[in-house]
């Protein structure tokens, strides 16, 4: 395995923290890349288009590109980081060989003579065949250098167009190359100028249709060239190889094998867009010129990093575990969605474009809140790109890569992000009321079926799919998939609208989708029962009865099935916000904490890898026990997090997993559509937020050897366990706080301070008002 170095003394760890210099230090790049966790650990810029790295074949599907074990087929420009279902692009990629190259559509494969080297900026790879792959990025270009082995007499590298990341779980979801160009453009007397040209592909996780790349590449030495045509049926036949300086294809494979004799050290510039080659060109040119250096690159990327996400969480701690676990997790967060604006093929615009969204369902509940905080700019550019998205599409993502929406798994969960960034005061450049009307769409209109094989019942690309049963029944029966899943996070999308609508003074919609979001209570069956308890979520049949259904059994728990990726007791903890109704259907409080405390010490029932198990940990709190959720989440964190290759406990999700051990770690939790947050226990002595403009969140802790005032039923932690971590005392900007949560006005609107003591024995601190239940609460939108 990888591993990037981290090797500070105490004083350097103190330093660095102090100042705010280079964060990076801290940063593993590699930090769940194995086991499940499928990020991406090449280079790449926050955000950035081009994310350059290795591409490995085990048989296996490899999701970034990236496998601990397998041969090398490549190194490519564009990648995804944690995602799932299918791989996704692996795209514009080059192969160094030595030798003749007698067949560049023989095998080509190579394996590692040593583990892949990677640290912020920078790649390296060393394949058997003794040559060397360094690589260096920026937005939208990247660089190769190969340094071959001294008895090299023949150095090459093959450009492939139709290199791409192949699936092999045989869903239909795998990637084809449909077709592209290439140019050798060469000067008068005949030396190698430059090559470009295009590849056009599809399918991924999200079943894109065609959508199209331009590259342009240069070589920093002389180079002789061919170019090579073959059929994509069998790899070693050969339509054509020669020197022709431009092949057309529509579905055959296509490249160009380019020759260097006997030089050792070779450097590629190679640049990508959607626009055009002319703007592949550009950004390679104006990105990384001539004679920039692969030190200068990555110099360029810490500096980006360092300004752009990781000092916007700073501490004086000296723990590098800690360090490591904090950094590499905002590190992986912020590599995707992508800022792809400037290069939206699709319409003509002024506004911002993202892409690359995998997915709401997996970021809604803690991800674009924490974005909205540490990347407000880049924030409400994301939010006004999907608007733009609906007016020239007609609907917004809830997944979205290639220009094309999908893959959608349950609600239409941009309706859920949009409403928390309105309740917590974003206006700027956004268009409130288009906003509304696109996430109205989502509410009130059918989209087309498009017939996904996983689910044939109703559309998996956008909207809600099973809208007529909803806006019929007030609930899903189970002639849709994922009825009993959708239904909950329809209940959860409505309640967005209901917040929104309420803002914007249109009383009467309000009234509606507050009404609306409460019909998550009509999917709840009194009669199923588990682990001693009776009530929960359960499949309604198309003639309006319960079907049985066991509460700890989802049966494939797929697209086709009524609970997706969760157990039915897993979706009925999800009434975030309508807790006090759930807690009445679950028998009062202390029944509920009793049924949460079942739940975690069930055999494999709470799945941290999933996400309707995020909010679960802390759900104590609306039970008046804080210091369970405290207690839960914290053994959470530490049985399944850590800044190591397999340190994720499940598939990344385009960071979710990061961001959740990332709050964990503030020692807060976000309620999303509302502008709560639940107060948890923060890892350090001294964390402070940089909100923007000037304005901070300054957190604390100390400890205290014991507790005045102990909490029944939870069990006191010996000094030897080194977890002092229970709160004994708060103060929010100076005061004493007795609430186990706090708004956003409190923190983070104008910044503020959060001063801990923490103890090892639970103390019985928050007495003051339980966390808000909105839905149970507002008896009208009109009051």
């Amino acid at each position: 395995m990888m591993r990037a170095v981290s090797a500070l003394g105490v004083a350097g760890v103190a330093a660095v923290a102090n100042a705010q210099q280079d964060l990076t230090q801290f940063v593993l790049p590699d930090t769940g890349s194995i086991d499940g966790g499928n990020t991406f650990p090449g280079v790449s810029l926050p955000m950035g288009m081009v994310k350059l790295g290795p591409d490995l074949y085990t048989g296996s599907d490899s999701y970034s590109g990236y496998q601990k074990n397998g041969v090398f087929i490549g190194w490519s420009m564009l990648h995804e980081s944690g995602t799932g279902g299918a791989p996704k692009y692996g795209v514009v990629s080059q192969m160094p060989v030595a030798g003749t190259v007698d067949n560049p559509l023989g095998n080509q494969s190579v394996t590692r003579s040593a583990p892949d080297e990677t640290r912020v900026g920078y790649y390296k790879s060393s394949p058997a065949n003794g040559i060397t792959v360094e690589l260096g990025a920026t937005a939208k270009a990247g660089m190769y250098k190969y340094t071959f082995p001294d008895n090299t007499t023949e150095a090459n590298v093959i450009v492939d167009v139709s290199h791409v990341l192949s699936s092999y779980r045989g869903m239909g979801l795998g990637q084809s190359y449909l077709g592209g160009n290439l140019t050798v453009e060469t000067s008068d007397s005949g030396d190698f100028v430059r090559y470009t040209g295009a590849g056009s592909y599809d399918n991924g996780w999200n079943r894109a249709p065609k959508w199209t790349v331009y590259f342009c590449g240069y070589f920093d030495t002389a180079v002789t060239y061919q170019t090579f045509l073959g059929k994509d049926s069998d790899g070693d036949d050969l339509d054509q190889y020669s020197n022709a300086t431009f092949v057309g294809s529509d579905d055959a494979r296509l490249g160009a094998v380019f020759s260097f004799g006997d030089v050792k050290d070779i450097t590629s510039r190679v640049g990508v867009s959607f626009i055009s080659t002319d703007q592949a060109c550009q950004n390679v040119d104006d990105q990384i010129p001539e004679d920039t250096t692969l030190e200068t690159l990555e110099n360029d990327a810490k500096t980006a990093w360092n300004d752009q996400v990781l000092s916007k969480i700073t501490t004086t701690d000296t723990n590098t575990t800690r360090l490591n676990l904090l950094y590499s997790s905002l590190y992986h967060m912020n590599l995707i969605p992508t800022n792809k604006t400037g290069e939206n093929p699709l319409w003509s615009s002024t506004e911002p474009y993202y892409d690359d969204i995998f997915t709401f369902w997996d970021i809604f509940r803690c991800t674009t809140a924490l974005f909205h905080i540490l990347q407000p700019v880049a924030w409400e550019e994301f939010l006004r790109s999907l608007v733009d998205i609906w007016k020239n599409e007609g609907f917004m993502p809830d997944a979205r890569s290639s220009f094309f929406n999908g893959a959608t798994q349950g609600g239409s969960n941009a309706d859920n992000i949009l409403a928390d960034a309105y309740v917590k005061g974003m206006r700027g450049a956004i268009d409130w009321e288009q906003a509304y009307a696109a996430m109205q769409t989502d509410a009130e209109t059918v989209p087309d079926n498009n017939n996904d094989p996983r689910d044939t019942s109703s559309s998996t690309k956008e909207g809600r799919g099973a809208l007529p049963d909803w806006l019929e029944h007030g609930y899903i029966t189970t002639k849709y998939g994922r009825s009993v899943s959708r239904s909950i996070e329809y209940a959860g999308n409505d309640f967005g609208l209901y917040q929104v609508a309420l803002g914007l003074g249109k009383t009467d919609d309000a009234e509606k989708y507050l009404n609306r979001s409460r019909n998550w209570r009509n999917q709840w069956n009194p009669d199923m029962e588990a682990l001693g308890f009776t009530g929960f979520l359960g499949p309604i049949d198309e003639d309006g009865n319960f079907v049985d259904q066991d509460p700890l059994d989802c049966g494939g728990c797929y697209w086709g099935d009524d609970y997706y990726e969760g157990l039915p007791i897993e979706y009925s903890f999800n009434a975030h916000h309508d807790m006090s109704t759930l807690i009445d259907y679950s028998g009062g409080a202390d029944n509920f904490t009793a049924r949460l405390q079942a739940f975690f010490d069930g055999d494999g029932l709470f799945d941290p890898g999933n996400e309707p198990s995020f909010t679960t940990p802390y759900l104590f709190h609306y039970a008046g026990r804080p210091d369970l959720s405290v207690s839960t989440s914290r053994a959470v964190a530490e049985q399944h997090y850590a800044p190591t290759p397999g340190g994720l406990p499940g598939n990344s999700d385009a960071g979710a997993m990061e961001s959740w051990i990332l709050w964990n770690m503030i020692g807060l939790y976000p309620v999303t559509g509302q502008p709560v947050f639940l107060v948890g226990s923060p890892w350090f002595e001294d964390l402070t937020i940089d909100l923007g403009g000037g304005k901070t969140l300054h957190i604390t802790s100390s400890t205290t050897a014991t507790s005045s005032s102990k909490r029944s039923g939870t069990k006191a932690a010996s000094a030897s366990d080194a977890t002092a971590y229970q709160v004994q005392s708060l103060k929010v900007n100076g005061k004493d706080w007795d609430k186990a949560w706090v708004s956003w006005d409190d923190v983070f609107a104008n910044g503020g301070t959060m001063e801990f003591v923490l103890g090892t024995d639970a103390a019985d601190w928050a007495t003051g008002d339980l966390p808000p239940s909105p839905a149970t609460e507002a008896k009208s939108a009109r009051l």
